[in-house]
């Protein structure tokens, strides 16, 4: 789930876009969805809070239809701020609006923020917030005015500053927190050999062997070689690794 920056179409944004990329290529062998926060993300930024509450709706929907998926949720500019208010850190001056039941914490796998005006109001990123603690991450480039008050900074800084850097660095955060709970695969089995197959598998053909040395009789669900018997010439029963 990701909150599109001021005056953006709606959508995931340009940052938003290229941070669901680069998790998708960084996850390898998980299924990346994507949700747009649905948000009036107008200059005046009154929407906020109306993204925060679309942002709970969809959490407590997922969890109740499909608890075991992970979210990652994300905001670039003013979606930051849409992800301040749901992790209760609220911009002072700036609309807010309800924090995520904490309990629903869990559902929450990984946070990023880029471009997050919290880091210049004193306001407590998410980050650092208790509910998610040690879940998020937030990204401010060095030249970006809307997080940095330091010398240096520029607009674009803030419009072309975190593709793909920091979407790359983000999502590398966002894949090693839903990797991390995965379950390890299972040993790969290897095709069937001449004298068996791989334990659990299930033969689909004969399997062939000589008869153990001292009997006639072949273990169960052995065949005899047709190319080899006890009467032809020069047979001579061999050990096969695996039989008595």
């Amino acid at each position: 789930m990701f909150a599109r920056g001021t005056d953006e179409p709606k959508g995931l944004g340009v940052v938003g876009d290229a941070f669901v990329d680069s998790l998708r290529a960084q996850a390898d062998g998980m299924n990346i969805a994507s949700y747009g926060v649905d948000y009036d993300a107008g200059k005046l930024q009154l929407g906020t809070g109306d993204g925060a509450k679309d942002v709970i709706k969809h959490v407590k929907s997922m969890a109740a239809s499909c608890p075991d998926t992970k979210i990652v949720l994300g905001g670039y500019s003013q979606g930051a701020d849409v992800v301040n208010i749901v992790a209760g850190n609220p911009i002072v001056g700036i609309a807010w609006g309800d924090a995520l039941p904490s309990s629903m914490a869990v559902n929450i796998a990984a946070i990023a923020t880029f471009g997050n005006v919290a880091n210049r109001s004193g306001t407590k990123l998410p980050s650092q917030s208790t509910m998610f603690a040690g879940k998020a991450i937030d990204l401010c480039n060095p030249a970006d005015p809307i997080c940095h008050a330091g010398p240096g900074n520029a607009w674009s800084g803030h419009t072309d500053g975190y593709v793909p850097v920091y979407t790359t660095q983000a999502a590398d955060f966002a894949a090693a927190k839903l990797l991390a709970g995965r379950a390890p695969l299972g040993p790969t089995l290897g095709p069937p050999s001449a004298y068996g197959q791989p334990p659990g598998s299930v033969p689909d053909a004969p399997i062939y062997a000589s008869p153990p040395q001292g009997t006639d009789h072949m273990p169960p669900g052995y065949q005899q070689s047709p190319a080899y018997t006890s009467s032809e010439p020069g047979y001579a029963p061999s050990v096969v690794a695996g039989l008595p």
